[in-house]
């Protein structure tokens, strides 16, 4: 799966675009694949009690997507990760 990531989640991956191992699910699913192939993403998505970050938002082929919602193999996946500051 394709993924583009913004703001502070690129010194996570370490570029704008990288590619991610997925077979297919939830949106959940595919932002744990994302974060177990970049573990210091998991910060930026994720609160302390595992929760997805109220603020990340996410899109499936430029559609906005919840955490439950499906998510093909084949998917660009969009991932605004929790700003801070204000």
């Amino acid at each position: 799966m394709d993924v583009t990531v913004y703001g502070p989640l690129r010194s996570a991956t370490g570029a704008k675009r990288v590619r991610v191992e997925f077979d297919g699910g939830t949106v959940r699913d595919a932002l744990d694949a994302l974060v177990a192939a970049y573990p210091r993403a998991e910060p930026h998505l994720f609160r302390d009690d595992g929760r997805l970050a109220p603020s990340v938002r996410v899109a499936v082929d430029g559609e906005s997507a919840d955490s439950d919602d499906r998510c093909p193999a084949d998917a660009s996946l969009s991932v605004h990760p929790a700003m801070r500051g204000g």
